[in-house]
């Protein structure tokens, strides 16, 4: 199943670190926030992803591109005039990653549209660049082939300001709403599963997927939740960005379950 990954939005609110590079390139732990979530789905067996990709777009193919060649020994021979590359040791991953620029001002519904061609006919994962989570995601697909809906997301419980859930009783989302403060409710955290009937809920770059997407999907009764009571956290700011780090120094980054 392809995993699509949403990363091409300014991150106007991390500017500190975005003002040079795309937000899912900040790095934590010494490596981009976004290989640490493609590390996560690879885990479970999932390795191909489609990238949507917008702001700075061309620094995250120069990034995929000399991937294999950081991650590998290489020996660059230059006598007789020749210029010679020699790979000695790889450790890059075996992921197959298509990057594909989705517009500079494009809302995130309609990055999703725009990637349509690349998933075809099938059902899909999607999920935010910038956020990572424990959630065991073959548990996820096995929840999502079970109701027969639209589209499954993953609901976490945080006092946080995020897009809100009201839930009933069947694991049904009844209605979707943005933020208020001081919301304590189940929030949207993204890591979904998406039925290829997703595409007609979006109309164009201006959708926006958390709004007219997924306010629609939850009135026709298209939409449900995957409650997740483990580990789920953002980088949409430097402090949150400081607390993955500080989680990956000492060890305990609940995120991490592939070995080095």
């Amino acid at each position: 199943m392809k995993v699509v990954l949403l990363a091409g939005g300014f991150g106007t609110r991390i500017s500190e670190e975005s003002a040079f590079m795309p937000k899912p390139l900040i790095e934590i732990g010494g490596m981009p926030i976004i290989w640490h979530i493609m590390k996560s789905y690879a885990y479970y067996g999932h390795n191909e992803f489609i990238i949507c990709a917008g702001y700075k777009q061309h620094e995250i193919k120069e990034w995929m591109r000399n991937y294999y060649l950081n991650s590998s020994d290489i020996t660059f021979d230059y006598r007789d005039k020749q210029d010679k590359c020699i790979v000695h040791e790889c450790h890059a991953e075996p992921w197959k990653v298509t990057v594909v620029d989705t517009g500079l001002n494009t809302m995130t519904g309609g990055r999703i549209k725009r990637i349509q061609r690349y998933v075809e006919n099938e059902t899909f994962m999607m999920t935010y660049g910038d956020g990572v989570c424990d959630v065991d995601i073959n548990k996820l697909i096995d929840f999502h082939k079970t109701h027969g809906k639209i589209a499954t997301l993953t609901a976490v419980m945080q006092d946080q300001s995020k897009g809100v859930l009201d839930i009933g009783g069947d694991n049904a989302v009844k209605s979707f709403r943005e933020k208020r403060i001081c919301d304590a409710a189940p929030i949207n955290a993204g890591f979904m599963v998406l039925n290829p009937e997703i595409f007609d809920y979006i109309n164009d770059d201006s959708t926006v997927f958390e709004r007219e997407s997924l306010e629609r999907l939850a009135d026709d009764g298209q939409l449900m939740s995957y409650m997740h009571h483990g580990f789920w956290q953002c980088m949409d700011n430097i402090r949150e960005k400081n607390s993955l780090d500080k989680l990956l120094q000492s060890g305990q980054a609940p995120w991490k379950k592939w070995n080095d």
